[in-house]
């Protein structure tokens, strides 16, 4: 991977449906409310691990087939 790709941000997952369900978890992006207040502060590393976690949600919830 080139080092410019490297260091460009992992973009949010955010689709601007931004409502939380019972357990606090965005309808939307599928994200904790402490993943979404923290995104701007964690590195790529913590980002992608956090973009996996909502992958899962989003299968767990059958939102994804």
């Amino acid at each position: 991977m080139s080092e410019a790709r490297a260091d460009k941000p992992v973009a949010s997952p955010c689709v601007s449906i931004c409502a939380l369900d019972d357990e606090d978890i965005c309808t939307g992006c599928q994200r904790t409310v402490e993943e979404i207040t923290r995104w701007g502060r964690m590195d790529n590393a913590e980002r992608r691990q956090v973009l996996l976690r909502c992958h899962e949600r989003a299968r767990a919830a059958g939102l994804l087939l």
